[in-house]
């Protein structure tokens, strides 16, 4: 039973019904939280500065995953991803930024990444549309791109296509099997014998839901209750709601992930001329560039469909998806000066969607503190670069219950106040909305 159908949700459907397992998605309308608002860089390089060492790593991990998982699940949904991989072009406006930016490639030279420094001229090259005040930047080669709202959908007919359940309505609760066995604190997961169940559902289920064998056991997640009342009972129960995670009725105390809503606004951009190949007018952009200007941090991501993202907004207002006018001005002010063509776009778009954010802004992945619940969120602002990892290792350890060793780091014991890690957030003023 996955709660959430957003990218990370519907990429763990897809390739945990590629391995025979029956498999349900709750979720409303998938696609259309976190994931409907995101830009889709996939930058862990460009990124570094505003991760910690192990988030980069998994990102990295993630990056050299996405070729081989856009290609197949391209081919399996007979849809697009928009996965580009033309690489981030990090520029600096002027001089205290550039020194800001000296700073970032001594941070990612610690990380042992390969970028390369660039003069103005060189990033002119590169970009003949950066404004001439650019006093230089960095190339990450190796990063790329993806559109999060073709991805959702390929994943989407992915998953139903290898034989996933998409329920359209809201979990109300997570259900539990009370008892006196492996209860809250331990870090017991899935039963290891749980088999696929490939038989009908029965005939008394209540319409529009699903059924799947629940192995007896105490103190576990047992399935969930959705908004119609309809119960759907299963072995394990993957959290996968970005920040409603943290909401759900019937969890025990101790076993909701702490997660929460951190807002970020983006625009689309379109052009209303005639468009080169590629989508874009003619030498506008042919890669993501992110540039600090003055202080803050702005990013301008290219489509092949025609249009230019922009965002960096990072609020910390709580459930508050309202656009607002400071917002689209200080976006389109910073990406003007770094590229004056966008005054002659089209504003195609504009949205605010919630980022789930931990206390360390790392993800959370693995068994929960309750046996039978498994976490797949918390990725804040690497959700779509997570993705393909995410999806990978919450898969197997569905089938085989063996923890990846990817996940050290992301524990929901670490946060436990009786012997989990004390980690202080990630600070950044603006920071990507990936």
């Amino acid at each position: 039973m996955i709660v959430g159908g957003g990218v990370i949700g519907l990429s763990i459907a897809w390739r945990t019904a590629q391995q025979g397992m029956r498999v349900v998605v709750a979720d409303p309308a998938p696609g259309q939280g976190a994931t409907h608002a995101a830009a889709g860089m996939l930058t862990p390089i460009a990124e570094a500065a505003y991760a910690e060492r192990d988030v980069f790593a998994l990102g990295q991990e993630s990056l050299r995953r996405y070729p081989a998982f856009a290609a197949e699940l391209e081919k399996s949904a007979g849809l697009p991803t928009g996965f580009r991989q033309t690489g981030t072009l990090q520029v600096a406006y002027d001089s205290d930024d550039l020194a800001v930016l000296d700073e970032l490639r001594t941070l990612q030279d610690s990380f042992g990444v390969q970028t390369h420094q660039l003069t103005a001229r060189q990033c002119r090259d590169a970009e003949p549309m950066l404004d001439p005040s650019i006093r230089g930047g960095l190339l990450a080669a190796d990063d790329g791109s993806v559109d999060p709202r073709l991805l959702a959908a390929a994943l989407l007919r992915a998953a139903t296509a290898a034989g996933a359940r998409h329920v359209p309505m809201k979990v109300s609760e997570i259900l539990t099997e009370p008892g006196t066995g492996a209860g809250p604190g331990t870090s017991a997961g899935i039963s290891v014998s749980v088999e696929p169940e490939t038989g009908p559902v029965p005939e008394s289920a209540p319409a529009g839901t699903a059924a799947a064998r629940a192995r007896p056991g105490q103190g576990r997640a047992s399935g969930v209750r959705l908004s119609d009342g309809s119960e759907l009972t299963a072995p394990a129960v993957v959290l996968a709601a970005g920040w409603e995670s943290a909401g759900f009725a019937g969890l025990p105390p101790g076993c909701a992930p702490p997660v929460r809503p951190v807002k970020g606004q983006i625009l689309r951009l379109r052009s209303t001329a005639t468009t080169a190949a590629g989508g874009l007018p003619p030498g506008l952009l042919r890669r993501t560039v992110r540039g600090i200007v003055r202080g803050s941090s702005v990013y301008l991501v290219p489509r092949e469909s025609g249009e230019l993202v922009v965002g960096a907004t990072q609020e910390e207002f709580g459930a508050d998806t309202t656009v607002t006018a400071g917002g689209v001005w200080e976006l389109l002010r910073d990406a003007r000066a770094l590229v004056p063509g966008i005054t002659e776009l089209a504003l195609a778009d504009t949205v605010a969607g919630l980022r789930p954010g931990t206390p360390d802004n790392a993800p959370l992945l693995g068994p929960g503190a309750l046996p039978g619940l498994v976490l797949a969120t918390g990725h804040f602002r690497a959700g779509v670069l997570l993705t393909p990892v995410t999806a990978d290792t919450i898969s197997r350890y569905l089938l085989t219950g063996e923890a990846d060793p990817l996940w050290a780091a992301f524990g929901a014991d670490r946060f436990r106040a009786d012997g989990g890690r004390s980690r202080q957030p990630a600070v950044a003023a603006r920071g990507a909305a990936t």
